[in-house]
């Protein structure tokens, strides 16, 4: 479930790509350290190919524990107070690649996805955090270790960013937004 806060945060951005891309454009660069903590994320529609997929799977969110330490991919364990990781080689590789997946949008994969925990956690970090230049500004990125995907941040408030997934083969980003939140803990 959204926080309140992240919902009026989204309710306040653009949902085309070039509106979203004004917004990022013009939004300060962050520091590698600004990003560590756990962070609930929601996604920004703006037409792309992606668009509903980490609704549909559940997604919570992403967590930085130090440079070399992320998991790009949170869900809610089943007690509610809890999260997991979630090995995106297992689970997305193959979907994310090719960002072509109509036929995902509007379908719940959270009960496949919770049911097949077992086989897609992971306690091992996934994704490490750099500062890399996208669209002419050097900012934090952080960078999926087994697949071709980089997450561009910038910030919105003190406790918000928006992040633009750089993905090969896609012609325009896929956005999404990040608020702070240490809620909830990594099982």
């Amino acid at each position: 479930m959204l926080t309140v806060m992240l919902q009026e945060l989204l309710a306040t951005i653009p949902t085309t790509t070039a509106e979203a891309l004004a917004v990022f454009d013009a939004a300060e660069a962050v520091e590698p350290e600004f990003m560590l903590g756990t962070w609930h994320g929601a996604e920004l529609p703006t037409g792309h190919p992606m668009d509903g997929l980490l609704a549909a799977s559940g997604w919570w969110g992403k967590q930085f524990v130090d440079g070399e330490t992320v998991h790009p991919l949170l869900f809610p364990a089943a007690d509610g107070g809890s999260l997991w990781a979630l090995n995106p080689a297992l689970a997305f590789g193959g979907l994310a690649v090719s960002a072509k997946m109509p036929w995902f949008r509007n379908r719940s994969m959270v009960k496949p996805i919770a049911a097949l925990r077992p086989v897609l956690q992971t306690r091992a970090p996934k994704a490490r955090l750099r500062t890399t230049r996208y669209r002419g500004v050097d900012t934090a990125t952080m960078i999926y270790d087994q697949l071709p995907i980089n997450d561009v941040f910038r910030r919105l408030t003190d406790d918000s960013v928006m992040g633009a997934m750089d993905l090969r083969g896609s012609a325009k980003p896929y956005f999404f937004v990040l608020q702070r939140d240490d809620s909830l803990r990594l099982t």
